[in-house]
């Protein structure tokens, strides 16, 4: 009988994670259970969008939903560099920790004080790891060269990291030009330049697929947003299963497993 392979994947999606990641992850522990085989979660720390990380936490004192998010460093790095290589500047974790007591309790600000990371990534998967998220979980991220030399070529329509006003950001290959999207129909069109497998990310059409190639998943937990876009039927070898869902799911998940 082949190993058995259960994957989940997603964004940096807050300092801490919203409720459906830990949705995702307590759905493949469930199947684990049943089944047996290992997780992998694919960490798609490619994606630029800095919405992601936004990180709804719950006033306690009056119940108010507040948005708090990373900064960067300038505008260029905020809005197309990559997760992976959005910079954290001086001062933000020590401005957030004195927020923090308002929303979370005393272990999880302590916990938070203890991550040291230089970027966005890496410092929502530290935390993921600190809270116990991830105890026993492989964790594969879309960043990474290996995966990336390793994974099937990407062709046509991809993203790709590169050089822009001192900076590395992830544009759009549209129309045969690299290009940054700006809103609605304006782009940046940037210089066409060779890129090699290393500096090339999916779109979110064909993330499945590169992923896929690497990983040989023989269970997939999906979300919402992948159940709106994904052909499962291009896969007939991977069992997809609809993650479990908890309450309040866009809120961030602040318990220490």
């Amino acid at each position: 009988m082949s190993q058995i392979h259960i994957g989940f994947g997603q964004q940096p999606n807050g300092f801490f994670p919203k409720r459906y990641l830990v949705a995702k992850i307590q759905s493949a522990r469930a199947l684990q259970a049943q089944i047996g085989g290992e997780i992998i979660f694919f960490y798609h720390d490619s994606d630029h969008d800095y919405r992601e990380t936004v990180t709804p936490l719950i006033d306690k004192a009056n119940g108010n939903l507040v948005r708090l998010n990373f900064t960067q460093e300038n505008k260029i790095q905020k809005k197309f560099s990559p997760l992976y290589r959005k910079r954290i500047p001086s001062g933000w974790q020590e401005e957030i920790a004195r927020k923090l007591p308002t929303f979370v309790d005393k272990p999880l600000v302590e916990l938070f004080k203890t991550i040291h990371a230089s970027t966005v990534a890496d410092f929502c998967l530290q935390t993921y790891q600190q809270m116990g998220l991830l105890e026993g979980i492989k964790v594969v991220r879309s960043s990474d060269k290996e995966f990336r030399e390793t994974a099937e070529e990407l062709r046509g329509d991809y993203f790709a990291d590169v050089p822009f006003e001192n900076e590395i950001v992830r544009a759009r290959l549209l129309d045969g030009k690299f290009k940054l999207h700006q809103g609605g129909n304006e782009y940046i069109e940037l210089p066409f330049q060779n890129v090699s497998k290393t500096e090339k990310s999916s779109s979110r059409e064909s993330r499945f697929e590169w992923m896929q190639s690497v990983l040989h998943l023989t269970h997939y937990v999906t979300g919402g947003g992948e159940e709106s876009y994904l052909d499962k039927t291009k896969w007939p070898e991977v069992n997809f299963i609809l993650r479990d869902s908890l309450e309040n799911l866009l809120e961030s998940w602040t318990s220490i497993m």
